[in-house]
């Protein structure tokens, strides 16, 4: 962790600054409700295994009776109707974990709505960021609601903070079954389908509403459905925020940023797209970027509006390009496995609750972004917006990255491109 100097206006954690979404099911309000009691009362909150384990050391059984066995993971981890023994050792295992969960709990979790309920499946879905990110709570409201509509015969257990793994590990782990639903980065998933480079190409469109009006049409779709061959079903759409310039000192033109060192993640589309625009690019870890800024190793850098916040880097480099280069989405997931154990009614279930739960996640990230620009301002950062004319100087500047990383698909690239509004 880069130590930092105190800021002027103390930041409150996301839970705190952002409003409830509203016309939103009751059983995710009050979802919310209890959740956010728990964080009040600032009590960690034990994974569910880990209460397992401690049943199990008490003498309710490491293993629990014929009939209540759980599946391994890559079997859909389907549970049987249990047996008499079995509903003594659920029985125990229930009031154990509601004694837990008065205390508050965390960690992979299933929906605490119906936990008196036997269920035929109970699913993981891996999640790498923390508890109150757009992209857990969005997780937590597709768990909620796929329970709610299946009477509790279908549990998802949310586990977020990387606990089952980076994204690569839980991509391939999703393939064979191991992990049943998550959300990925699409530079993870371009690996497994070239087609969803032209996603990443810089300034593709518009604007957020053009982006949109793409992912949740048929090319939408279309990509959705080539990841399908691989193991994999696309659900829906997440949002990451647009990615922006920010620097120690002023960018208006494409001039300004000739021979600026910026520091770019390590991609090589990223770095030859920084080329391109004339700067010289830096591959530096995340958590490297704060310090080098301050100590001018580099430039400035660029990303979106709540990693500029929160990270601190406003307080280095105090000028924003809100140039909007990439609007890279992530997609949440399913394992084909998984899904194929489904009925096609549960099916139908699990992929309108993806949907509604990627709306979620849409409506919180917005929030999250508008609290983070806000803030930024506040502490006195110069934002720039690129006029039309400038920025399509940026996105001329670029055009060889769509033959070099979108070659096949140029017909694709021009569809999404002409499809802009006037």
């Amino acid at each position: 962790m880069i130590a930092r100097p105190d800021r002027a206006t103390t930041r409150k954690p996301f839970f705190q600054h952002r409003s409830q979404p509203t016309g939103l099911p009751s059983f995710w309000q009050a979802g919310q409700q209890r959740m956010n009691g728990r964080r009040q009362a600032k009590i960690p909150r034990p994974a569910r295994r880990r209460e397992r384990d401690a049943l199990a050391s008490r003498g309710l059984g490491a293993q629990p009776p014929t009939g209540v066995q759980r599946a391994e993971p890559s079997a859909g981890v389907q549970r049987a109707e249990p047996s008499g023994a079995g509903r003594a050792w659920k029985a125990a295992l229930v009031g154990a974990a509601a004694a837990l969960l008065l205390a508050g709990m965390s960690g992979c979790a299933a929906s605490p709505e119906t936990e008196d309920v036997a269920p035929e499946f109970i699913f993981r879905y891996a999640e790498n960021q923390i508890e109150d990110y757009p992209t857990t709570q969005a997780a937590r409201y597709f768990a909620e609601a796929v329970e709610e509509r299946t009477g509790g015969r279908i549990q998802i257990e949310v586990c977020p903070l990387g606990e089952l793994g980076d994204e690569p590990s839980v991509l391939e782990q999703l393939q064979f079954g191991g992990v049943d639903f998550t959300r990925v980065s699409l530079s993870s998933l371009a690996e497994v389908s070239s087609s969803l480079n032209v996603l990443q190409l810089p300034y593709l469109y518009c604007d957020t509403c053009h982006m949109w009006a793409v992912l949740d049409g048929e090319i939408g779709d279309a990509f959705l459905n080539s990841v399908s061959g691989s193991g994999l079903t696309g659900l829906s759409w997440f949002d990451s925020g647009a990615r922006s310039f920010y620097a120690v000192r002023e960018i208006r033109t494409l001039e300004d940023l000739a021979g600026l060192r910026i520091r770019v993640q390590e991609s090589q589309l990223m770095m030859d797209m920084v080329k391109l625009l004339g700067a010289i690019p830096v591959p530096l870890p995340y958590g490297d970027v704060y310090s080098a800024l301050k100590t001018g190793a580099v430039d400035g850098a660029e990303n979106n509006w709540p990693s500029y916040e929160s990270t601190g880097h406003y307080e280095a480099a105090r000028y924003y390009l809100l140039d909007e280069h990439t609007r890279v989405p992530e997609m949440q997931l399913a394992s084909s496995r998984t899904m194929n154990k489904l009925s096609e009614a549960d099916q139908q279930i699990v992929r309108e609750c993806a949907r509604e739960s990627a709306m979620v996640e849409r409506s919180l990230w917005a929030e999250r972004e508008h609290a983070s620009e806000t803030l930024v301002k506040q502490n006195g950062v110069t934002v720039v917006s690129l006029p039309p004319e400038e920025k399509q100087r940026f996105q001329q500047a670029v055009l060889p990255l769509y033959e070099a990383y979108a070659g096949p698909y140029q017909e694709l690239v021009r569809s999404i491109l002409d499809s802009a509004p006037p």
